[in-house]
Parts: structure tokens; sequence; C-alpha cells
């Protein structure tokens, strides 16, 4: 008795979405749809590989066929014997041919159909309806409404290169385009690192909160061989103009590519000892993690560095796209609109996964709200730890990679640089005013 067909034989594949792991909605990497879809897709590209050898099979079966015509008169009935049994094989390689070229036509509908639901579906997180929904019993009204109104206006100027430079590069604003940016190294230590995500997103936020524009560059020894951490801090408001990671910062990341910051990530390398072809992974929040994954997609500071990996949390960078073979993960929560302020998704691919942080986020009592809780790089730090105890198989993938790059830990160099912006023309010192000429003649009858 032959074994029954598997429930679904012969049916169109479908890709299936990840299950949930826990509070993490998993988006990407080799378990997400679209690496699935690019699987099948690759197959049908082989399928009609399949289907050009078999035409050259039935072109050479047609050969076969010819030349045996003239031995009909020798032996009229095994000669038509061999001929119908070519003419059927061929019949047989056509029906299979045509068979193949469905199925692949299948396969290739499928994705188109997938490809256009996904852009659909997408809507409400590109606007920030998403975020309104879920973190409606979280926040009292006013802020809701504040932050998912700022998140379905900034698109209109954050979605594009173009719309952000038409508006920093107006005559009404001379100090906003980027100004060249210098580095300063601060100071050299050798600590103990656990080079863990969640322990990398904890070492930011203290950077962070240091608020004068330095970041931490870190030396580990992987193997007996040199690999390198860069921590970039996001958006802070609070300080001098020139500071390269102010508010105006963020126009630089979104809408030139951070086009003064990339370079002096490079020579902050360069400065700790980073060689050539030397691995590196940036690790950026908020406005960081845009900076952070620029580093990606600039040729003059990959032509020297081997950027392996890139992890953001709670950064707008779904129109960045970095060259291929750079893995990144991006931490995002639900409570946060910071993540889709740019309007974009992040794409959905093999080596690109994005983390949703689902669980339920509270500002303690008494402390500043700021931007809201989801926004809280602890928040992320908490995420971070989930994303290393998951099975899931992107999670699994993704993690292996940055600790390829990192290692195991232990004794580090660690250095930190102050980048510094040039002042712009409303902060020069301004002329010194004429000195005033005193009526002694007056004052002398004034008194």
């Amino acid at each position: 008795m032959s074994d029954s067909a598997p429930v679904g034989a012969g049916a169109a594949p479908k890709p299936s979405p990840p299950a949930p792991d826990g509070s993490l909605a998993i988006r990407g990497g080799v378990g997400g749809i679209s690496f699935q879809l690019e699987e099948l897709l690759r197959g049908a590209g082989q399928l009609d590989e399949m289907v050009q050898q078999l035409l050259g099979v039935e072109e050479e079966a047609r050969r076969v066929q010819d030349e045996l015509g003239p031995y009909i008169y020798g032996s009229y009935d095994t000669g038509c014997d061999a001929i119908n049994a070519v003419a059927e094989s061929r019949k047989e390689l056509g029906r299979v041919c045509q068979e193949l070229v469905a199925v692949s036509a299948s396969v290739r509908a499928s994705h188109r159909d997938y490809v256009e639901a996904e852009a659909r579906n997408s809507i409400p997180r590109v606007l920030g309806l998403e975020e309104l929904r879920l973190s409606g019993s979280i926040w009292p009204f006013g802020r809701e409404l504040t932050h998912n109104l700022a998140t379905l206006a900034f698109p209109f100027w954050a979605g594009s290169h173009d719309v952000v430079r038409g508006v920093l590069e107006s005559p009404l604003l001379p100090d906003m385009r980027p100004r060249p940016v210098t580095v300063e190294r601060m100071n050299e230590s050798i600590e103990v690192i656990e080079p863990s995500m969640a322990e990398s997103l904890r070492r930011l936020q203290k950077l962070h909160a240091r608020n004068d524009g330095e970041i931490e560059v870190i030396r580990f020894d992987n193997k007996g061989s040199a690999s390198w951490m860069v921590l970039i801090p996001g958006t802070q408001p609070d300080s001098p103009a020139t500071n390269p990671f102010d508010v105006q910062g963020i126009g630089e990341a979104l809408g030139y590519d951070s086009e003064e910051v990339v370079p002096a990530v490079g020579q902050a390398l360069r400065e700790a000892g980073a060689a050539a072809g030397d691995p590196v992974v940036a690790v950026g929040h908020s406005q960081g993690g845009v900076h952070a994954m620029n580093l990606g997609k600039n040729q003059a500071f990959l032509s020297e560095f081997d950027l392996k990996y890139v992890l953001t949390a709670g950064a707008p960078v779904g129109g960045i796209t970095t060259e291929t073979g750079i893995s990144s993960l991006h931490l995002e929560h639900v409570q946060d609109w910071v993540p889709a302020a740019d309007g974009r998704m992040n794409p959905d691919t093999k080596d690109r996964v994005t983390v949703t942080l689902t669980d339920e986020v509270r500002t303690t009592d008494g402390e500043d709200p700021g931007i809201g809780p989801g926004h809280d790089q602890e928040n992320y730090a908490a995420g971070a730890e989930l994303v290393a105890a998951s099975h899931d198989e992107s999670l699994l993938a993704s993690s292996a990679v940055f600790a390829g790059v990192v290692g195991t830990g232990g004794v580090a160099k660690v250095t930190r640089f102050k980048l510094e912006r040039a002042p712009g023309r409303s902060s020069a010192v301004q002329p010194a005013s004429p000195p005033t000429v005193r009526d002694t003649k007056t004052d002398a009858g004034t008194r």
C-alpha cells in the first residue's frame, strides 16, 4: 500500500509569518516572509532553468525522431514503434514543461499579490495609526494625540531627502545645513565589557546622559583579532549648537546621509587604532541609529572598514538601505512613534530584522515622560535581553552575526571622543561695538 500524500500536497506554496515570540513581534530575517518568497522566487528561477533544459532534450528527441524516419522502410513494424515511442516522449516532455511553467507563474503571481497586500497593510504602521491604537490605554489622550499627529505630519517632510533639504536650505534657516565636525579624544580606559546587545544599549544610555556630543569606540580582542564597536547617542536637544547630535542633527541624518558625522566616526575609529578592513559593529538609539545605518551606505567608510552589523533602537531607518551583506537588527516599540517618523517601513530582507516590543510600559510617577515611555533606552535594553533569549530562527541568525564580531567579551579598550560641529553664522562671535566717546564737558557740567 503506497503512502498517502501529505495534506496540501500539490497546492501552491504559501509563505507564513513567524509566530509571535512572547512580547516580541518579529519581521524579516531568514524566517521572514520576504526571505521565504525570495527562496520561492529562486526556486521559480530554477524551474525556468529546468524548462530550458527539457526543451533542449525535446529538441534532441525531435532530431532522433527525424533520423529514425529512413529506417521505417527496412522494418516497418519496429521502425513505427521506435518513432512512436520517441514521439510520445516528446509529448510527455512538452506536458512536463507546461506544468513547470504554470508552477513558476503561480509562484510569481503569489509573490506579486503578497507585495501588494503588504503595501496596503503597512499603511496604518506608516501613518502611525497602529501606535495610536496600541497605545490607547497607556497615555493620556492629549499625549497620544500630540505624538500621533507628529507621526502623521513628519513623513511629509522627513520621508524624502529632497524635502528635508528644501526645508533646511531655506534662506530663513542659514545655520541648519551640515557643517564640518571635528573629533577630539577625551579619554581612554581598559574595562571588562560584556558585549551583549542589552549591555551595549545600557552603555549607550550612559553616554547619552552626558549630553555633550560624545561617541564611544570599543576595541575587542576576538580570538586574537581586533574588532570594534561604535556607540552613537540619540538626540541631545538641550546642548550647544555645536553638538552634532542636537535637533539639527536629525536633519543631517535624514536629509544628508550623515555626511559630516560619518567621516567623524571613521576618524574616531582610526584614532582609536582601527586598521583598514577591521570588522565593526555600530549601535545607535533614535537619531544615533540613523547615523549608524548611514555608515552602511557610505562608500568611503565601507572601503576602509568592514561594517558587519548595525543595531538600532527607536530609530526611523526605513528609508535607508545598506550595502548587501551588512546585517541589522531594529528594535521598536508599539508605544514609540519615533521609528515610524520617517513614514517608511523597514525592509523585510534576509539580513534585516525588525523586532517590535508589544509589552505595556509606563513612566514612573514623578518622572519626565519625555516623548513617551516606549522610547526609553532601558525599555529597549530589556527588549534586547528578550531577543538574546529567543529561539526564533531570524533572531538566532542575526544574534550569531553580532556575537561573531564582538566575541565573548572580557578586557577591552574603551575610547571616548567628542564630536563638535563648527559654529554657524548666527552663533559666530560678532564684531565688538566701537567704544563710546564721552563728552567730558557735559560730564563735568552734570556732576
